[in-house]
């Protein structure tokens, strides 16, 4: 365990992502507040996976926040020193107006970052925690994208793929982000990434896992996502948010893309690494996937700073079948 390093505040501190973070932050020596929607006071939700984590009765606090509240952030990040701001409402399928999704997510961000402002200025620096949908949905023809690249909203809102209102309102919130950190001198790093996979601590199986795993689940409806698939893992994530706090000349857009693989690789990879599942008949599949454009993600920015990733597709896999199986989902 390393020394005391500070209290940092972790927003939608119970999903996949935020979940795994916490773990790191508490092993790097930082005391963290994680903000939940539900009043920790009586929650019902079973939140012992962080609760039981190493250093956690000494470290880590819960704190009752949501998004549609802007102002109920500021007693979890008052006297922090780093923010990472994971929340984000998810209307994955497609019941409430992409308008109120977005306000909600740009509205609640904006909350959190003035916050941020007015702790005293103890808070020195914001993870801001995108995704690539913020950048591949462009008709620029690119054959690879980078942190200048962002989505268009015309083409956002016309997807038949992903759920329009989440293409839309990733895109906005982070750009509303960056545009206030700009004007009010807030140190705002934001961190785009793309399919997380790989070893997981909350008790369901996390919904990117899910469409990873699609293929070896038999979950058809998500075999549409995996025609051209990019991913990192859920450790290499931490690690990238925990290093951008610390890094000193961090700044703007950040990818975090390590891997990338048509359907028809990663159907041969399962195949050859996994022969104790059936796979389906993807033939037909492959066939609307060969025609499928693409652009890729490059981390190059990222990897100047010096940062690493440690872990390839094999790892992220095994982390998740592996999990899935203890958990009894396989």
């Amino acid at each position: 365990m390393e020394e005391d390093k500070g209290t940092v505040c972790v927003t939608g501190g119970t999903g996949y992502v935020a979940s795994w973070l916490i773990m790191r932050l508490l092993q790097h020596g930082y005391s963290v507040r994680a903000t939940v929607r539900s009043d920790p006071a009586n929650c019902k939700k079973d939140i012992s996976y962080l609760t039981n984590l190493p250093e956690a009765s000494k470290k880590l606090q819960f704190f009752h926040a949501d998004l549609n509240k802007p102002d109920s952030f500021n007693t979890a990040i008052g006297g922090c020193i780093g923010v990472f701001h994971l929340a984000h409402p998810m209307d994955v399928d497609g019941k409430e107006p992409e308008e109120a999704v977005t306000k909600r997510a740009v509205e609640g961000t904006l909350g959190i970052l003035r916050a941020c402002l007015n702790s005293k200025r103890s808070v020195k620096r914001v993870i801001y925690i995108s995704s690539a949908a913020t950048i591949l949905y462009n008709n620029k023809g690119l054959s690879v994208t980078d942190e200048s690249t962002w989505s268009d909203l015309d083409i956002c809102r016309s997807s038949k793929l992903v759920n329009p209102s989440y293409l839309l309102s990733k895109t906005i919130t982070e750009r509303a982000a960056l545009e206030f950190a700009a004007k009010n001198g807030l140190d705002l790093i934001t961190l785009v990434l793309p399919l997380v996979v790989g070893s997981f601590i909350c008790p369901t199986t996390p919904s990117s896992v899910s469409l990873a795993l699609a293929m070896i689940l038999g979950e058809e409806d998500h075999y549409e996502y995996l025609m051209h698939s990019f991913m990192v893992h859920i450790d290499d994530v931490a690690s990238a948010q925990i290093f951008l706090l610390e890094y000193p000349n961090a700044q703007g857009r950040y990818i975090c893309s390590s891997a990338e693989m048509t359907m028809h690789q990663m159907y041969e990879f399962l195949l050859a690494r996994y022969p104790e599942f059936q796979l389906p008949n993807m033939e037909d599949h492959f066939k609307k996937s060969t025609s499928y454009g693409h652009s890729s993600l490059s981390s190059m920015k990222l990897l100047s700073t010096g940062f690493r990733f440690k872990y390839g597709v094999q790892e992220m896999f095994d982390g998740a079948i592996r999990c899935c199986k203890e958990k009894g989902f396989l």
